[in-house]
């Protein structure tokens, strides 16, 4: 039998919050393995996915501590400025202006596949971690003293603490039995970019119609992302459209404010599941990224709430090592799953609850969603806590 490796944490995963968690502790002198399933030239060059994510002041500012944010090319940043809520053919919605919220912008939006190649780029030369790709995991435990994870290679890990960074559906976090609410909205979300004739004024769209929902993300330039959310049962007829068809039908539905609309990617669809797990930690092992909650994509915080996770799991992880006490200690794992909580929680249950009110077709919630936009409107105490919950500018502003 081959002898096993040791190290002070293995990360299961090597998405960007698995690697965002290795960068935050490159300088803790702790030694880290990341084991992931894809190849590492797919890590270095990652396919396009159709995915452009909202990141918010807070997480643009640990991109930039990072480094993330320097392999990010300047033309592929876009700028949220402006946002609105629209319900079907309402005179209502609710509008979120950047220049009542204290900063010169809402948030940025970058191509997914650029955040997963910046956060390799930024991981792959540190001397403290060894990246173990093409690695199937087999098993995990965990006991009082140490975490052991198996590979398919019959190699064996062994570490203070395990990480699980793999996905909402994670075979790592089943494997310790940890459960986790599972809510299918019985949806798929089709995603693709779209170049316009017409200037998004950097302003973001949420548009819920009765039979889908629309997002139009602006990109840099005249470009923007597409998010269509509708019954699974009509995701195949909206694939099959002929390309000149589906940009015919989305800038119908926008109402023509950006003039003629041309599909430049593919369309990628994704089912959507909402997961969060009873709980984040157990002994030794930790959940982070979407592992621990897996958001629904109608507020774009998935990537968010992963990167001030793995932040927040590894302020605990350089206390307990500068302090000289065990990093995979219960007390130190528990404070962070109580503050990752508090942070996930609001925003995984009010984001559900918005995503079932404005897809009920029935008559009362109809009237319910007009109240909700003109509420939203008219209470500015109601409206600047919904804007700095979905930007964090409070944190960021100054």
């Amino acid at each position: 039998m081959t002898a096993p490796r040791n190290f002070d944490i293995v990360i299961i995963g090597a998405g960007p919050a698995g690697l965002s968690l290795a960068r935050t502790l490159s300088g803790s002198g702790l030694q880290i393995a990341i084991v992931e399933m894809q190849s590492e030239a797919v890590l270095a060059d990652p396919p396009e996915d159709g995915r452009d994510i909202a990141l918010t002041h807070t997480s643009e500012k640990l991109m930039k501590d990072l480094g993330m944010w320097a392999h990010i090319p300047e033309d592929q940043i876009g700028t949220i400025r402006d946002a609105k809520v629209v319900n079907g053919k309402s005179p209502f919605s609710l509008h979120f202006d950047s220049r009542g919220s204290g900063a010169d912008y809402l948030g940025r939006i970058v191509p997914n596949h650029l955040i997963r190649q910046s956060a390799y780029k930024v991981v792959k030369d540190q001397p403290n971690v060894t990246l173990l790709c093409e690695s199937e995991v087999v098993s995990v435990a965990t006991n009082t003293t140490e975490g052991t994870v198996g590979l398919a290679d019959a190699a064996t890990l062994k570490a203070a603490l395990v990480v699980a960074a793999d996905s909402r559906f994670s075979s790592t976090r089943r494997k310790m039995g940890i459960a986790a609410n599972s809510l299918d909205f019985g949806r798929v979300v089709i995603v693709c970019e779209m170049e316009h004739e017409l200037p998004h004024e950097d302003t973001a769209t949420e548009c819920f119609f009765y039979d889908q929902t629309l997002a139009i993300l602006p990109m840099y330039g005249n470009k923007s992302s597409v998010v269509v959310t509708l019954p699974t049962a009509n995701a195949d007829a909206v694939l099959n459209m002929p390309p000149e068809a589906f940009a015919a039908d989305i800038a119908q539905r926008f109402g023509g404010k950006l003039g003629k609309m041309t599909l430049v990617t593919k369309r990628h669809p994704y089912p959507l599941v909402g997961v969060l797990a009873k709980q984040f930690v157990t002994t030794r092992f930790a959940l982070v990224g979407d592992a621990a909650v897996g958001m629904h994509p109608v507020t774009a915080h998935g990537f968010n709430l992963g990167l001030s996770g793995a932040k927040l799991l590894a302020d605990q992880i350089e206390e307990a090592a500068r302090n000289l006490t065990d990093i995979g200690a219960m007390t130190g794992l528990k404070r962070y799953e109580s503050a990752h909580r508090r942070a996930v929680l609001p925003l995984y249950h009010g984001t559900n609850a918005l995503v079932k009110l404005y897809t009920d077709t029935s008559v009362p919630a109809r009237l319910l969603r007009d109240v909700a936009l003109r509420v939203g409107n008219f209470l500015p105490p109601v409206k600047k806590r919904i804007l700095h919950q979905l930007t964090h500018i409070e944190q960021h502003a100054k």
